[in-house]
């Protein structure tokens, strides 16, 4: 992998330099991890005129789940356990010889580009912007295949839940028995904070567990994804407890598969973001549920759960092929509840087979 961070880095180098910049900083953990191979934490990556520095406040544990440090970088520990390993990549890149530093700035708080300036006051300081998110959107196949595991690991959590008994379990116990479940498959993690929704909580997004209990005839919506190697995916699914779906359910419930569905089939390289957005949406807003539905049909995933692209009504950009995407509408109605369907799909050309979808488990309305 050496060569694979290496080659990521070499990309950057000649973003900043054609800005006239020296040196670099990058301090956002997911993107350290993405050049560096791993991001303890606290630690910034200085790519430096003369050489390129991993510094971190203490020597790093070695977690799995922490990834690798490129064994290609220097990696130096700050005196002070406390210090900002930002501020001594500033000095170091000043002591260098370095006249101008770019630096994250939508990540840096106002305090710590202050510290940064009156550690090298000589530094011109420049805005490195999004350029490393830039570089993150398309996967290459080492990191589509950790997100493929992420999506199996998902899949077998969620089939192990659906064939447990349900009613009378709290949405708490099942989120919390999930993160269990995706543990023991292999993930390092959840890749983020696991939602049960059921009954007039359901279909709602980003619900919190909380500790009303499943019961028969309840709309159940899931949302959860594994974090494996940094890798993070997301699977949604909605199901209904303990006996036949009544007609609003199933009605609602075929209508979001539907938008779903137009979801994913609008997904190719070069077609706008908002398309996508607009292909889902259209289907539930000439329903009438325009009033219900997200901000969003859907966002990237990899080292982050919510990463560009963001397929919304005013996303600007083209999709490209290798870009790894969400698509999860859904509807809530307030006091009744609702659907939502997400899965994890990789956009592919149509001569690849067309979209290539990770997250594998049914999206029939199955009565659990």
């Amino acid at each position: 992998m050496s060569e694979v961070y290496a080659a990521r880095r070499a990309r950057l180098r000649e973003r900043w330099t054609a800005g006239g910049s020296a040196a670099a900083v990058v301090s956002r953990p997911a993107n350290v991890r993405y050049l560096a191979g791993s991001s303890p934490e606290g630690a910034v990556l200085l790519l430096g005129p003369r050489e390129d520095l991993l510094l971190c406040g203490q020597v790093p544990t070695g977690e799995p789940a922490d990834g690798r440090a490129d064994e290609q970088l220097t990696l130096q520990v700050i005196g002070a356990p406390d210090g900002d390993a930002a501020v001594a990549a500033a000095d170091l890149a000043a002591a260098a010889g370095a006249e101008s530093l770019a630096v994250e700035e939508h990540h840096l708080t106002v305090a710590r580009h202050r510290a940064l300036a009156s550690v090298a006051p000589r530094l011109r300081l420049a805005d490195l912007g999004g350029a490393v998110e830039q570089l993150r959107l398309v996967k290459d196949e080492e990191e589509i295949s950790c997100l493929r595991i992420a999506a199996e690991i998902t899949d077998q959590a969620l089939g192990e839940l659906l064939e447990s008994i349900l009613v009378g379990r709290t949405e708490r116990h099942l989120a919390l028995e999930l993160e269990r479940r995706l543990v023991d498959h292999g993930a390092d993690g959840p890749a983020f904070a696991t939602s049960v929704a059921t009954g007039a909580n359901s279909g709602r997004g980003g619900h919190r567990p909380s500790d009303r209990r499943v019961e028969e005839g309840d709309f159940l919506s899931v949302c959860l994804g594994a974090n494996y190697r940094g890798y993070r995916c997301e699977i949604g699914r909605t199901f209904v407890i303990g006996t036949s779906p009544a007609d609003w359910q199933i009605e609602l419930y075929d209508l979001v598969f539907a938008a779903q569905r137009a979801g994913r089939e609008a997904l190719a390289p070069g077609v706008a973001y908002r398309d996508v957005d607009h292909a889902a949406r259209q289907v539930l807003d000439s329903a009438g549920y325009a009033e219900q539905l997200p901000a969003a049909t859907g966002h990237g995933v990899g080292l982050e759960i919510g990463e560009d692209p963001k397929l919304a009504p005013t996303a600007m950009g083209k999709l490209d092929a290798c870009v790894p995407v969400t698509v999860e509408p859904g509807v809530h109605l307030p006091g009744r509840g609702g659907v939502r369907i997400d899965d994890t799909l990789v956009v592919r050309p149509e001569a690849d087979g067309g979209p290539e979808l990770l997250t594998i488990t049914t999206k029939e309305l199955l009565a659990l």
